[in-house]
């Protein structure tokens, strides 16, 4: 009876060792909790919020605490969305954009919003529109990455309760309807075909200037050999004139001679010329010039 009372307060004994060890193996396992890099944990307490675990190794109450949402914190991509649009000048496009965010606060994002892919999609296609509306179309083609600044500015303020940093946004496409790239490609044809008649009007114009500038220049040119020649036949008059005054009417007689006899001579140098012809006072003028030389000598 001894041996088996022994036993039984033995194996009695181990079962309540065995059932700490498991009660103690099992606080650990509830109370330690490792949350990757790339997460945060949101931990409750009888349905309250209790705190936001970390990357690393954190600890909780065992029982009381439980790690009610995982939240990644990788930066998400919203799938690609269209919406249609008006702009300032009442021309319809269609818009296609996309976002990109990733949650900094959990807390806010897990108790504040249900869906938040859908909420920040509705807010970007809200925002979308508002802004484009304020810009005419030329605007919204040529200044695409002003309205993408601004479309990320309002959507960071829209979201900011929500615990979400809106990393990216982007206007991927602005599409126009039929008609309206056919307005715009009659508007462009004709911008182009006045800007080649402005670019040959400015050429014939030119030509012109050019032209003109050319026949100035040769009335220029002719009148300035005008002046020299008439500047040139009055230093020879002044010449002659000086030469009179100087040496009296037998020095101009002197010089008449002489180009007579150089004319003369000319004449007589023409090929197969087998007459010579002789003024009247030829035989005077030879005269005069020999007696001149004479005079001279």
């Amino acid at each position: 009876m001894g041996a088996d009372r022994f036993l039984a307060e033995l194996t009695g004994g181990n079962i309540v060792w065995l059932l700490l060890a498991v009660f103690i193996i099992v606080c650990i396992f509830l109370g330690v909790r490792i949350v990757p890099q790339s997460e945060k944990h949101v931990v409750e307490r009888f349905g309250r919020l209790r705190a936001v675990l970390g990357p690393g190794i954190n600890f909780i109450v065992p029982f009381l605490d439980r790690v009610r949402h995982k939240i990644s914190i990788l930066e998400r991509q919203l799938p690609n969305a269209s919406q249609d649009a008006i702009t300032a000048d009442n021309v319809l496009v269609q818009v296609e954009t996309s976002v990109f965010y990733r949650i900094l606060e959990p807390e806010k994002t897990v108790y504040r919003i249900r869906d938040v892919d859908a909420a920040i999609a509705t807010t970007v296609a809200g925002i979308v529109r508002a802004e484009i509306g304020k810009m005419e179309l030329d605007e919204v083609q040529s200044n695409r990455s002003q309205l993408i600044g601004q479309i990320k500015m309002a959507v960071e303020d829209a979201v900011d309760n929500w615990g979400i940093e809106v990393t990216r946004a982007e206007l991927l496409d602005v599409n126009l309807d039929q008609a309206t790239r056919e307005a715009m490609l009659q508007q462009l044809n004709a911008e182009r075909e006045r800007r080649a008649a402005v670019t040959r009007a400015e050429g014939e114009k030119r030509a012109i200037e050019l032209n003109a500038d050319a026949e100035l220049y040769a009335a220029e040119q002719v009148a300035k050999a005008r002046r020299i020649s008439a500047d040139a036949e009055a230093y020879a008059t002044e010449v002659v004139a000086r030469a009179i005054a100087d040496n009296g009417l037998e020095a101009a007689q002197y010089q008449v001679a002489l180009k007579q006899v150089e004319a003369l001579a000319k004449v007589g140098e023409g090929n197969g010329s087998q007459t010579v012809i002789l003024p009247a006072d030829a035989v005077d003028a030879f005269a005069n010039a020999f007696k001149m030389l004479k005079g001279r000598g």
